[in-house]
């Protein structure tokens, strides 16, 4: 009997393992938290291996672990409030001067690294279709949303599924599923910038951009953060409240409420989240750096257009990122 269930172990896990990213994907997109989808695909995978005899094949085994996600996902966002960033919470943008306030009790969105859900597949057009669909940005437009409209979104426009599929799996109509689908997309056209908008750090001047701002931020050279944005660029770190419009806002904030003194004292460590370039950066603490936030940016053709700044170090394990770094002689790097 040992040696069956043994084989029915490792068939289901044989067969479910090519999966995990997507799932995870999946899950963070309803969720919007890296930790919390973790847990839900951990959750999907138990739920489908109990109930793997069961499987009939009248879908495919990537649907059916879906199907799973889905309700999983569902059934945790009843008893989970949404995950706004600052910009998301409907106050108005404030003064580099104002007090910083905290709320670290609010359900923040969480940023994903690109390594725990980039796409296998080899087809360019997939490969960038997935990575648009976690942009910072719809993650947290989609926080917006009812749970059951989110899941139709991402059913139907993420994962292409039919009406009538998303219908069985939510016990509804496939009228009521693209009822669903039209005031999702409307909302998420309010709120979500147009593809076209966004200018992926691939070209050459792109990455002269990231340089840049690496070089603007370990100089802690003021003149030169302000020249790395644009005019209407939007600075955002939960779990600080207020978010900041403007390259000189954005730069007297990190002049006067950043505790970095001057050149040398923050690191940054180049890495991806959301399909966006993000970095680890690192504040000086004696003779080591140690994790102070995650920057993720948002890029157009002339300039840094958005950063998310967060401030959640719990964030640089699941990044892969170094819990310290040494202090190097600046002749060194």
């Amino acid at each position: 009997m040992t040696t069956v269930d043994n084989s029915a172990n490792e068939d289901f896990l044989r067969q479910a393992d090519p999966y995990r990213r997507e799932l995870l994907a999946h899950c963070y997109r309803m969720l919007g938290s890296v930790h919390d989808a973790e847990d839900l695909v951990q959750e999907t995978y138990l739920r489908a291996w109990r109930s793997f005899h069961q499987f009939e094949g009248r879908s495919s085994l990537r649907t059916w672990l879906h199907q799973i996600a889905t309700r999983v996902c569902l059934t945790a966002l009843e008893s989970r409030r949404k995950r706004p960033l600052p910009t998301g919470l409907g106050a108005p943008g404030i003064d580099a001067g104002d007090p910083l306030v905290q709320q670290p009790e609010v359900p923040w969105l969480e940023p994903v690294p690109d390594i725990m859900v980039s796409a296998e597949a080899t087809d360019p057009a997939t490969i960038v279709t997935a990575r648009q669909s976690l942009r910072l940005a719809l993650i947290a437009a989609l926080q917006h949303l009812p749970p059951r409209q989110r899941a139709v979104l991402i059913l139907r426009d993420v994962l292409q599924w039919r009406a009538a599929e998303v219908a069985e799996l939510l016990d509804t109509t496939t009228t009521a599923v693209n009822s669903m689908l039209q005031r999702a997309r409307a909302q998420l056209d309010q709120a979500a910038p147009a593809e076209d908008d966004i200018v992926e750090p691939t070209a050459a001047d792109q990455r002269e951009l990231l340089d840049r701002y690496v070089t603007a931020f370990e100089e802690k050279d003021i003149s030169a953060i302000v020249e790395l944005f644009t005019k209407d660029a939007v600075w955002e770190m939960p779990p600080f409240i207020g978010w900041y419009q403007g390259a000189e806002n954005i730069a007297r904030l990190i002049d006067t409420q950043c505790p970095a003194e001057g050149p040398g004292d923050m690191r940054l460590v180049p890495t991806r989240a959301n399909g966006q370039p993000a970095f680890g950066l690192y504040m000086r603490d004696g003779d080591v750096y140690r994790p102070f936030n995650l920057p993720v940016l948002t890029l157009s053709a002339s300039g840094v257009t958005h950063v998310a700044c967060f401030f959640d170090v719990r964030l640089f394990a699941t990044f892969g990122l170094p819990e310290t770094l040494p202090v190097e002689p600046r002749s060194a790097r």
